[in-house]
């Protein structure tokens, strides 16, 4: 079998009894967006690939805040898949730089690879699978679905970010609404459009059904 087929596998495997929004469609939607976004794109497409499927191989936030597991459980797995060293290295530097993290922090590497992977993921934190992928983590962490006298946060440090427990609603204005304007890439950015779009109607149409009104 081929690298690619040995790591859906292997993600599937590990991502058996993952939080919805985490699991191995989350992964899939992931790999199938980058795929499209590379299409455009003078890129690796075996990095592009290896690092969409393992960019979640391991969530800190599903490990105590622990980030150093996922970039060792991928490079684990591609050393034994005898995977060339320089691809291991870019792959784990997409995983360490992929994230959102508050959405104030210094990206420390760059590349399109990085790019590619990165919009692909955030597309599937917009729009309507992003709704559901919100609502979805926050029933799972028992958090409230809107509360009117807890203002978002939006100038949250990384560890503020990762330790919050504010009300759902409030994810969409600290990061999900944040999205279309750090996209990456020409056609990340299109989609990007008509996702942040959808949920701008969600969001007013969630606060007429709040407040009673037609």
């Amino acid at each position: 079998m081929s690298i690619l087929n040995n790591t859906i596998l292997f993600v599937k495997q590990q991502l058996e009894n993952a939080e919805g929004g985490h699991d191995w469609f989350h992964i899939e939607r992931v790999y199938k967006n980058a795929a499209l976004i590379a299409q455009e794109e003078d890129c690796d497409l075996m990095v592009v690939k290896l690092g969409a499927l393992l960019h979640d191989i391991a969530d800190s936030k599903f490990h105590n805040g622990d980030e150093t597991i996922g970039p060792k459980t991928a490079r684990a797995f591609l050393e034994n898949q005898k995977v060339d060293e320089a691809i291991i290295q870019h792959v784990i530097k997409i995983i360490e730089n992929i994230s959102f993290k508050g959405g104030n922090q210094v990206q420390k590497f760059t590349s399109i690879e990085l790019d590619i992977v990165q919009d692909a993921d955030r597309l599937d934190a917009i729009g309507a699978i992003g709704i559901a992928r919100a609502f979805n983590y926050g029933g799972f962490k028992n958090r409230a679905l809107y509360n009117p006298e807890i203002a978002p946060n939006l100038i949250m440090s990384k560890e503020e970010y990762k330790k919050s427990n504010s009300p759902t609603l409030n994810h969409f204005y600290e990061k999900l609404l944040l999205l279309k304007d750090k996209m990456n890439t020409e056609t990340g950015k299109k989609i990007a459009q008509d996702r942040h779009f959808y949920m701008e109607g969600f969001l007013s149409q969630f606060y007429r059904e709040w407040d009673g009104e037609k």
